[in-house]
C-alpha cells in the first residue's frame, strides 16, 4: 500500500480470527460469512484500487438485525469494523484493514416504498443510485443527484459520501435529496433520524451521518426525495479555444443570475479520451468544452439557451451546438459520463482527485495544474462540475514504472493544497477516506480537528468504526476530555468546581 500509514494491527484480535468467524457465522448463516483468502480478493480495494488491504473476514447481512447483532458482538469483543457499500468510493474510504471485519451492505438491495403523493422513495442501501430512478420514471419522476458511477454505486455509499454527480448545481448533492434514515450504532441500537416530513426538529443529526464516511453508525434504510422531470431539457455543447475561457464562461453565466440543471467542463485530454470512446461528436479542436444543460418550461428554456450562447460567443466560444432531441441531449452527456472509464484508456492508471474552489478562481486554478503537470512530468485530464467549481482532475500514470504512484500522489496533494489556498475545500462529493487524510491540517487546525473527533467519540467511543479514515491522527476519547493544566493554572479559576 505505498507509503501510507493505518492503524497498527491489534495482534490479539488476529489471534482471535477463528473465534471471531465462529461468532459472526452464528449471526449471519450461510454463505453470509466470507474467510478463505482468494474469496476476500474482491474486496480488497475500493475504487482507489492504488491501496489494497485484506480484511479479517467479510460479512455480508441480509437483515437490520443481523447488522445490529454484528456491531454490538465487535463492540463488546474490541473488534474494528469498516463498512462498505457497492465499493466505488475513489477516496479510499471502503479500504479494509487486516484486523477489521469488512460490513458490505450489498444484499440491502430492495425498494422498500415508492410514495407518490408525498414525492418520497423508500430504499435500502444497497439499492444503486439509478436504480431509484428506473423505479419511478414510469410516473415521470427521477432521483436527481446522479454520480458518474450512479449505475453502481449504492445509496448508502452516496450518504456516506455526500455524493453530487451532473445535476448538482440546481438539484443539490445527497444531502439536499435524503429526507430520512434509519441506522445502526456501534453497540447494536437501532435509530431513526428524519423520514417522510420535510423537516425535523433538534440536531440535526441526519445533516451530521450525512458524509460521514461510515465514521458514526451503519445505514440501513434510506427515504429519499424524488422530483417530477422538468417539461423539457436542453443543452448546449460550446468549445472554447482556452480552459480560462470557458472558466470564465462558466463565472459569468451565474453571475447573470442562471442555474442550470447542469454545467460540465472537460479539457483536451478529457474531449479526446471520451470521444474516441463514446463518439458524442465532441470537436477535438478546443481547448475546453462546456456541457450546460437548461430545463423547465419550454419558453423559459428557449430563453436561457440564448442568454447562455451569448455569454458563451462574448467570451471568444468557437463551436456551440444546441441539442435538438432527447436522444441527442443524451448522446452530449453520454461522453461525460463515460469521461473515467475513457481516460482509462489512454493510461495505465490514474488518481481521480477531488476539490472544490469557488467559481471565480477556475483559470487561475486550472493554470496552476498546467504548471504542476510540467512540475511532475505526469499529464492530466480535466473533467469537472464547473458550475459549482467541483474539480475532478484524472492525473495519468503508470504504477509498473517505479515512483510514478508516488509522484501521482505529490501532484493530487498539491493540486488540492492549490483548492486550499485560493479558498475552496479538500472534498466536493468523494469524501476524505485515506486519499486526503493527511491532508486535513491544511484546512483545519488542532481545535477544528479534535472539535469533530469529540462527534466521532460522541458515536463511537472505542474508534472501532472505519478507523484510519478521514482524520490524520485520531486522539484516545479520554485524552480529549482532559482538563488542560497551564502553568499550575486552571482555565477559568473562579469558577466553582465539584
Amino acid at each position: 500500500m505505498t507509503g501510507l500509514t493505518m492503524p497498527k494491527s491489534d495482534e490479539a484480535t488476529l489471534g482471535r480470527r477463528a473465534e471471531i468467524v465462529t461468532a459472526l457465522r452464528a449471526i449471519v448463516p450461510g454463505e453470509g460469512v466470507v474467510d478463505v483468502t482468494n474469496e476476500m480478493r474482491a474486496f480488497e480495494s475500493d475504487a482507489l484500487t492504488a491501496y489494497r488491504q485484506l480484511p479479517l473476514v467479510v460479512v455480508l447481512p441480509q437483515t437490520v438485525a443481523q447488522v445490529s447483532r454484528v456491531l454490538k458482538y465487535c463492540h463488546e469483543n474490541n473488534v474494528k469494523v469498516v463498512p462498505r457499500g457497492s465499493g466505488t468510493s475513489l477516496s479510499g474510504g471502503a479500504l479494509p484493514l487486516e484486523d477489521a471485519v469488512l460490513l458490505v451492505m450489498s444484499r440491502f438491495n430492495r425498494i422498500l416504498e415508492i410514495d407518490f403523493p408525498n414525492r418520497v422513495a423508500v430504499v435500502q442501501p444497497g439499492v444503486t443510485n439509478l436504480g431509484i430512478t428506473k423505479a419511478v420514471e414510469h410516473e415521470g419522476f427521477y432521483y436527481a443527484p446522479d454520480p458518474s458511477s450512479q449505475i453502481a454505486c449504492s445509496i448508502g455509499g452516496n450518504v456516506a459520501e455526500n455524493s453530487g454527480g451532473v445535476h448538482c448545481l440546481k438539484y443539490g448533492l445527497t444531502a439536499n435529496n435524503v429526507l430520512g434514515i434509519e441506522m445502526v450504532l456501534i453497540n447494536g441500537d437501532i435509530i431513526r433520524l428524519g423520514g417522510k416530513h420535510l423537516d425535523s426538529d433538534g440536531y440535526d443529526l441526519l445533516g451530521l451521518m450525512t458524509g460521514s464516511e461510515g465514521l458514526l453508525g451503519v445505514v440501513t434504510e434510506v427515504t429519499v426525495r424524488i422530483l417530477q422531470k422538468p417539461t423539457t431539457a436542453r443543452a448546449l455543447m460550446v468549445g472554447f479555444p482556452t480552459s480560462e475561457e470557458a472558466g470564465q464562461c462558466v463565472a459569468d453565466v451565474i453571475a447573470a443570475g442562471i442555474i442550470p440543471g447542469g454545467m460540465e467542463m472537460m479539457d483536451r485530454p478529457a474531449i479526446h479520451a471520451a470521444e474516441d470512446f463514446v463518439h458524442a461528436g465532441y470537436p477535438l479542436d478546443v481547448e475546453a468544452l462546456l456541457i450546460v444543460e437548461l430545463d423547465g418550461p419550454v419558453v423559459e428554456v428557449d430563453h436561457l439557451i440564448a442568454m447562455v450562447e451569448a455569454i458563451a460567443r462574448k467570451n471568444g466560444a468557437t463551436t456551440c451546438v444546441v441539442s435538438q432531441s432527447e436522444e441527442e441531449r443524451m448522446i452530449f452527456w453520454a461522453g461525460r459520463k463515460a469521461a473515467f472509464p475513457a481516460v482509462g484508456r489512454i493510461s495505465p492508471d490514474y488518481l481521480c482527485m477531488d476539490g472544490t474552489i469557488p467559481r471565480k478562481e477556475l483559470p487561475k486554478v486550472l493554470a496552476g495544474m498546467r504548471e504542476l503537470s510540467e512540475k511532475y512530468g505526469l499529464r492530466v485530464a480535466n473533467v469537472f462540475h464547473a458550475g459549482d467549481g467541483n474539480l475532478h482532475p484524472l492525473i495519468l500514470y503508470d504504477a509498473n514504472i517505479p515512483e510514478q504512484l508516488h509522484k501521482a500522489e505529490s501532484f493530487g496533494a498539491d493540486i488540492l493544497r492549490l483548492c486550499v489556498k485560493v479558498g475552496g475545500v479538500l472534498t466536493g462529493e468523494h469524501g476524505v477516506g485515506v486519499e486526503k487524510r493527511d491532508l486535513m491540517p491544511e484546512m483545519f487546525n488542532d481545535t477544528d480537528l479534535n472539535q469533530q473527533i469529540r462527534v466521532k467519540c460522541a458515536f463511537d467511543d472505542k474508534h472501532l468504526l472505519n478507523p484510519g479514515k478521514v482524520f490524520p491522527q485520531l486522539h484516545r476519547c479520554a485524552e480529549l476530555g482532559r482538563m488542560h493544566v497551564h502553568q499550575g493554572k486552571m482555565p477559568f479559576p473562579d469558577i466553582p468546581r465539584f
